[in-house]
């Protein structure tokens, strides 16, 4: 038996970001369409179970409505709130509930919270949001291919995902929250309207992903240090200063030159207090943590991220093996024909 974990949430691609740059908007029609997909593509590998986090728009079940599938389908059972707490309280009960992968639809933002639920079941993150750097723009039907083969181990975990890092908040010496790709430090008091794209109030930024080609905060460290996903490493700058600049893509369609003033590259264990007080934290893009006067914060750079589904390396591992190729067999009793498992069935 296989159990698949779906998690879409209905806000991804909605934030501010659409008025004040020029974000695409994801709406949820389109959310239904990527289920449908993502549960052909499970059905077509053979898993038996998935199980949904139940929301307010009703993404999976408008997904599975004259939608013939031979899968289990069920929505968790528990008190929804409609805001981040319901992916994080999904999360948790697919991984109590043996699901061998979770499929999630949304931003860096979405999968943050997926992430504090569980970091021990592979998270697969289909883009739906924003600033996408942790999540996939990818087909749902191939999404679900890979999903499947996960679910159902007929790829080996060490050829088809990584272990992410992540970047744990300390107030007062006690961690209170985390991020996945990167922690900006705001000269704020209040957490606002949460997206962060005026880079004038930012004075550090914590990068646990780094690379040239991405978009939003990620993309300022990417033109100095590169830091790719399954790294144990975190790139800190501090901004300011008038003698050196980078020029990067903070959020769609929006290009700033931000100003430069000194870098670090941190080790897996290593941790740097927070200069700005009082100040707010964006956690991958978004302001959630209030620093107060006479409180003390830092970051520090944990080894216990999620689990993420490489779809490429993924679906290269079920080439090697042939999972999706088969040979006919005729004997006297019938035609037996090479499953997707390896077992030899009649037809």
């Amino acid at each position: 038996m296989s159990l698949v974990g779906i998690i879409a949430n209905p806000a991804s691609g909605k934030d501010i970001r659409r008025l004040v740059a020029f974000g695409s908007a994801f709406d949820n029609q389109e959310k239904v369409r990527i289920v449908r997909r993502v549960l052909l593509g499970l059905k077509a590998v053979g898993v038996d179970q998935v199980c949904y986090m139940p929301d307010y728009y009703g993404i999976v079940p408008r997904a599975l409505d004259g939608l013939k599938v031979d899968i289990s389908v069920a929505s968790l059972n528990f008190d929804t709130k409609a805001d981040q707490r319901d992916s994080v309280e999904a999360a948790r009960i697919m991984e109590e509930k043996g699901a061998t992968c979770i499929v999630t639809l949304g931003g860096d933002g979405t999968n943050r919270v997926v992430a504090k639920g569980t970091t021990r079941v592979p998270i697969l993150p289909i883009s739906t949001g924003t600033n996408n750097v942790f999540s996939y723009m990818i087909e749902a039907t191939v999404a679900g291919l890979a999903a499947g083969l996960i679910a159902n181990r007929a790829v080996p975990m060490e050829e088809s995902t990584f272990s992410s890092t992540r970047l744990d908040v300390k107030l007062d010496g006690r961690v209170v929250d985390m991020a996945l790709i990167d922690v900006a430090v705001c000269e704020d008091l209040f957490v606002a309207s949460r997206a962060v794209w005026d880079m004038r109030k930012v004075r550090q930024v914590f990068f646990n992903r780094a690379e040239p080609g991405n978009i939003g905060l990620s993309a300022i460290g990417g033109q100095l240090h590169r830091i790719r996903a399954e790294q144990p490493q975190c790139l800190y700058l501090e901004l300011g200063g008038d003698d050196r600049f980078v020029r990067a893509a903070v959020a769609p369609g929006l290009i700033e030159d931000v100003p430069i003033k000194s870098e670090r590259v941190m080790n897996v264990g290593e941790e740097m207090q927070v200069c700005t007080v009082p100040s707010v934290l964006a956690l991958d893009g978004e302001r959630e943590v209030e620093v107060r006067p006479g409180q003390h914060a830092a970051i520090y750079l944990a080894k216990d991220g999620p689990v993420v589904v490489d779809v490429a390396r993924t679906m290269s591992a079920a080439m090697t093996r042939q999972v999706f190729a088969w040979e006919k067999c005729p004997d006297m009793g019938g035609e037996l024909t090479r499953s997707l498992s390896g077992r030899m069935e009649r037809h």
